[in-house]
């Protein structure tokens, strides 16, 4: 179950992480985008109710082994069309120096000398050849696929595997064997980063290009790295996974009861023996007690209540999962490979302790529901005001000519093209649609040679220096200092500070969050009835990606591409991916719609909070009126 659950999540960090990319890759339009991002949940909503109910009743185990093949498929299939495609060009104004060093003038003036002939500019907006169809634009139907499959692969792992250890664990040992759980299982998202990292950081065509004659490095906006590596690795894996469970047995002997191998425990049920060995399940009778099952799961306040707060609690999380490391990297000017690592590395081992010492906190102390909600609210609630910190920890927006600054070096934030042009490179023929990034030694980046004036260069490949640039400002009149590099400049030592101070911050709020994760999670299990266990957590999962998962990351992207500045022109004239943002307006608007989710969230939490005390208070009254009579006539 451990192993299961450990690479589903491995895989679906590898889809959070690598989505955009195969996005790009593929040139898929917007309005197949969304379709294929939320196949999975589609496939995976599709079946959770029925698996809930009715694999409640079945050999769970073996559902959960034909769940595993399901996924690996997907995942094969996922990363299949790479192989179908040709290799990846990327966008640059020079194509001259892509090939050989020759003397040309990035700057191209209206009347080309001869020895400019061997370089182009390339256009963003052609409409000749390089508007033939692509032989990847119907490659989506493979990530389509996988990504369904994986979905109704992952249905029966949660409700099935979390109701099959309860239901033969000892009532104290529930949550620290869930707690166990749960902490293995951020193993793979752990592991995910941590292959997403390393996958990114080869460049997509490992093997048949030269890493040498390539003129970007993975913090570039157009590097694509070896995205189809890490979904074979993860289907290998998830092959091995679903092995043992088709050796496990239908049921086990609940704790302290080993000796009795005549009886199974009913789904859900705590009391002892209810069916024997031999009872034949009916589907028909089975499928009756469906509706009335949901009806009284829906009808019952607590829960009904609970269900509220986690999608508002889940949506908040699926938004910042998504797109925090493209936050790190557009704050704090950190690689893709590299936000992911430190995600990997840093947050989430923290948060695998936190989870476990929040199920050694209920084992030990025998914490009761009611408490144990308490702690969660407590644990979560501090985290969150800890997260409010984020609003001061920032980085100035990158200068960039026509961007965030102007040809002069003042501060101005503009959306307008024409922006990019100025006196020093009007002569210029330049492309504004273009990003072929370049830095000077001022800190001024400039989106392409043309447009910082650059007449000559030197070297090649990534060591090209562009020479004699007139739109780059100087102190004084320095030999050599109009002179830019490749790539984005750096951020300076300040920003260094504020990003420590931001994964200090984070990890912090992590840790205290993950403490009340397990206690949280018993909420589910223990206020509903024993026999509604499976199709609580299954309802609970169908709600928690319908309303959260699906919708979140829609409106969390709308949101952060109206910060936009520099969006990427497509070569026939399409809007692509978004080259640059205002990082200021994207870490306000981030982290303001995360935090607003997470404090609406409360409100439910403490209503579920107060109906549990009196549920659980109406018990023991109960319990006592039952016990006293026997006191007082002892037989």
């Amino acid at each position: 179950m451990d192993s299961t659950t450990c690479e589903e999540n491995l895989t679906s960090f590898l889809m959070f992480y690598f989505g955009y990319i195969i996005l790009y890759v593929y040139n898929i339009p917007r309005s197949i985008d969304s379709l294929i991002s939320e196949c999975f949940s589609v496939g995976n909503l599709l079946f959770l109710a029925v698996v809930s109910h009715f694999g409640a009743r079945l050999h769970r185990p073996r559902l959960i082994g034909m769940g595993c093949f399901l996924m690996a498929i997907g995942s094969a299939l996922t990363g299949l069309p790479h192989f179908f495609m040709r290799l990846y060009e990327y966008d640059t104004v020079i194509q001259g120096l892509l090939n050989k060093t020759v003397s040309i003038s990035p700057c191209q003036y209206s009347t080309v000398p001869n020895n400019y002939s061997n370089a182009h500019i390339q256009s963003s907006n052609n409409t000749g050849t390089d508007c033939v169809k692509d032989t990847g634009s119907s490659m989506w139907i493979y990530v389509f696929l996988g990504n369904a499959l994986r979905g109704i692969g992952e249905t029966p792992i949660t409700p099935l595997g979390i109701s099959y250890i309860d239901d033969f664990a000892k009532a104290e040992n529930s949550a620290f064997y869930i707690s166990c759980l749960q902490t293995i299982t951020l193993l793979g998202p752990m592991f995910g980063f941590l292959l997403g990292s390393m996958c990114a950081n080869l460049y997509v065509d490992i093997g048949f290009v030269s890493v040498d004659s390539l003129t970007i490095t993975p913090q570039d906006a157009r590097w694509v790295g070896a995205w189809w590596l890490g979904f074979f690795v993860s289907s290998a894996i998830l092959v091995l996974a679903g092995v043992p469970f088709w050796f496990l047995p239908r049921s086990l002997p609940r704790q302290g009861e080993e000796g009795n191998e005549n009886f199974n425990v009913d789904q859900g049920n705590k009391e002892q023996s209810v069916l024997p060995n031999t009872h034949s399940v009916k589907l028909a009778n089975i499928a009756k007690g469906f509706l009335p099952s949901l009806k009284r799961l829906l009808c019952t306040p607590a829960y009904f209540l609970l269900l509220c707060g986690i999608v508002l609690k889940f949506s908040s999380f699926i938004g910042l999962l998504t797109f925090k490391a493209k936050y790190m990297e557009q704050q704090f000017g950190q690689s893709a490979s590299r936000a992911n690592f430190l995600i990997g590395v840093l947050i989430l081992p923290v948060v695998a302790v936190g989870i476990f010492l929040g199920g050694l906190l209920m084992k030990r102390y025998k914490l009761s529901v009611v408490a144990g909600a308490q702690l969660s609210f407590i644990t979560s609630f501090t985290a969150f005001l800890l997260l409010l910190f984020h609003f001061s920890t920032k980085c100035d927006n990158l200068p960039v000519a026509g961007l965030t600054v102007s040809y002069n070096g003042t501060p101005e934030i503009s959306h307008d093209e024409h922006s990019l042009m100025s006196q020093c490179n009007q002569d210029c023929s330049c492309s504004t649609s273009e990003w072929d990034p370049v830095c000077s030694d001022s800190g001024i980046t400039y989106m392409s040679p043309c447009l910082a004036g650059c007449t000559t260069f030197t070297g090649k490949g990534k060591n090209t220096v562009f020479h004699n640039c007139s739109c780059v400002l100087t102190p004084s009149p320095v030999e050599g200092s109009r002179s830019v590099s490749l790539g984005q400049c750096p951020r300076g030592p300040r920003c260094t500070w504020s990003f420590t101070s931001y994964m200090a911050v984070t990890v912090l709020s992590s840790f205290i969050n993950s403490l009340g994760t397990t206690p949280g999670y018993m909420i589910t299990i223990r206020c509903i009835t024993p026999e509604l266990k499976s199709l609580a957590l299954g309802i609970q999962t169908l709600v928690m990606r319908t309303l959260g998962g699906i919708p979140a990351p829609v409106y969390f992207g709308a949101l952060i591409d109206s910060t936009c500045l520099k969006w990427r022109v497509k070569s026939c004239g399409g809007r692509g991916a978004c080259r640059m943002y205002d990082s200021n307006m994207y870490r306000v608007i981030f982290l303001s719609l995360t935090t607003c989710l997470s404090g609406c969230s409360y409100f439910f939490i403490i209503a579920v909070i107060v109906l549990l005390r009196k549920q659980f208070r109406k018990e023991e009254v109960k319990a006592l009126q039952q016990t006293s009579p026997e006191m007082c006539h002892p037989d």
